[in-house]
């Protein structure tokens, strides 16, 4: 059975001068092993864009199946559907010798380099002698996925935590690292965003970022806004494997982003998500 379901509405040909509505029924479920694994793949490497070659994506999809009682997908078309979007925490501490990862914590300490305080935090975090139990935490959708349906499964995670917990599993986290991704608007290419013919062209790519004043730093998922107040530390880094930018070069600047968070503000974080993306009336 779905954990909840969520009616959204969403847009169809979303033109400057033509919009129309459709109804859309969000169904939450556990991850599920025989389902589920090709569409998450898609997802984590999504999620880990230009160095998805650095991590064992397969090995990172088994290990989130294999714990179905954390973790949420969101589904369109019932149980048997491809998920369009996931959030689960993984126990980094008792899972370090899975082969994900050890590759993701060699590759976010090597990240964290670039700023001398969360580097130290990390290796004192993550490296062979910590007793601490550190929360991955793996949030990606489809682009146009909307954003409320992230405050109900940061509610869910909050939850599903505490239920473990309670049955004495391994889930009692000293913090929370997510990963996430950015890209990077030069003031050229901010004002090309926002020049009147292009409004209309972004309005039929869905995969477009959404709007900005300007140039700068920007979240994929607008939720990491709301996110960083709580975070002890947060990092945006350059991809390892991203191509070399040009004049002449094609689409986004993109990066990644890593934020720490302390676990027992979770909680608060699902409240605030909630307060800043409240499900349509």
């Amino acid at each position: 059975m779905a954990k909840r379901k969520q009616d959204e509405p969403d847009s169809g040909d979303d033109s400057d001068d033509d919009r129309s509505l459709i109804d859309v029924d969000f169904e939450f479920f556990d991850p599920h092993p025989d389902i589920d694994y090709l569409a998450l793949k898609r997802l984590l490497t999504q999620l880990l864009a230009a160095d998805a070659q650095e991590v064992p994506v397969h090995d990172l999809a088994d290990l989130i199946l294999a714990q179905p009682l954390v973790g949420t997908t969101v589904k369109c078309d019932g149980r048997e559907s491809d998920p369009y979007a996931v959030l689960t925490a993984l126990n980094i501490l008792e899972h370090k010798e899975r082969p994900s990862i050890k590759a993701l914590v060699a590759y976010l300490l090597a990240k964290s380099v670039a700023d001398a305080t969360l580097h130290s935090k990390l290796q004192t975090l993550l490296g062979p002698n910590s007793t601490d139990a550190i929360g991955l935490v793996v949030s990606e959708r489809l682009i146009n996925m909307p954003v409320q349906v992230v405050p109900h499964m940061y509610r869910m995670l909050a939850d599903e935590i505490q239920w473990a917990l309670d049955d004495n599993e391994p889930y009692d986290f000293k913090y929370l690292l997510l990963v996430s991704r950015i890209y990077r608007l030069t003031a050229d290419e901010a004002a090309e965003l926002h020049a009147p013919s292009s409004r209309t062209k972004r309005a039929k790519h869905a995969a477009d970022p959404p709007e900005h004043p300007g140039p700068g730093v920007f979240p994929f998922h607008p939720e990491d806004d709301v996110i960083r107040k709580f975070a002890s530390h947060t990092l945006d880094y350059t991809f390892t494997h991203a191509q070399p930018r040009d004049a002449e070069a094609f689409g986004l600047d993109t990066g990644g982003r890593m934020m720490l968070v302390p676990a027992n503000r979770l909680r608060e974080i699902a409240a605030a998500l909630a307060e800043a993306y409240p499900q349509p009336s």
